[in-house]
């Protein structure tokens, strides 16, 4: 899992450029995984559950087309497989506001900046870690405990 930037036209873009709103990328991690191991569907239930699907542009207090809800796929059978799930949640009203999460191929993946990857592990006593991260980290052991090693 590395973390990074996808999706924009800026080529090489820096956290600093990513954060002018102006590269079209957003904040991505890059998940290599293997399905004898953990299964897409298992990780699209991640992703769902982790995360606000519902917010346009925005995860908490961060603001901007960086923060969007996005699912860069690999290949056809990832695409349908989010493309149906987005539809089920939407049809099912599992959330109160309709999912606006976007499903595109990922074309280039840009690896952050070695001081921007495992922000959290770095500043873990840091106000946004413990007020943000950590809730999420925690939600994340709760509901998939079975997946994690």
């Amino acid at each position: 899992m590395v973390s990074g930037y996808a999706g924009g036209t800026t080529k090489n873009p820096t956290y600093e450029q990513i954060c002018g709103g102006n590269t079209g990328h957003a904040e991505a991690i890059r998940i290599t995984y293997d399905p004898l191991i953990i299964s897409y569907d298992d990780l699209l239930a991640v992703f769902f559950n982790t995360h606000d699907p519902t917010t346009l542009n925005r995860q908490g207090n961060d603001i901007g087309t960086e923060y969007r809800s996005i699912i860069f796929y690999g290949n056809e059978e990832e695409k349908a497989k989010a493309e149906t799930l987005i539809k089920e949640l939407n049809e099912s009203k599992a959330y109160d506001k309709p999912v606006v999460t976007e499903v595109k191929p990922l074309t280039e993946f840009y690896e952050a900046e070695d001081y921007h990857r495992d922000y959290y592990k770095k500043n873990e006593e840091a106000p946004y870690c413990q007020i943000v991260i950590a809730p999420k980290l925690e939600k994340l052991q709760e509901r998939f405990a079975k997946l994690l090693k």
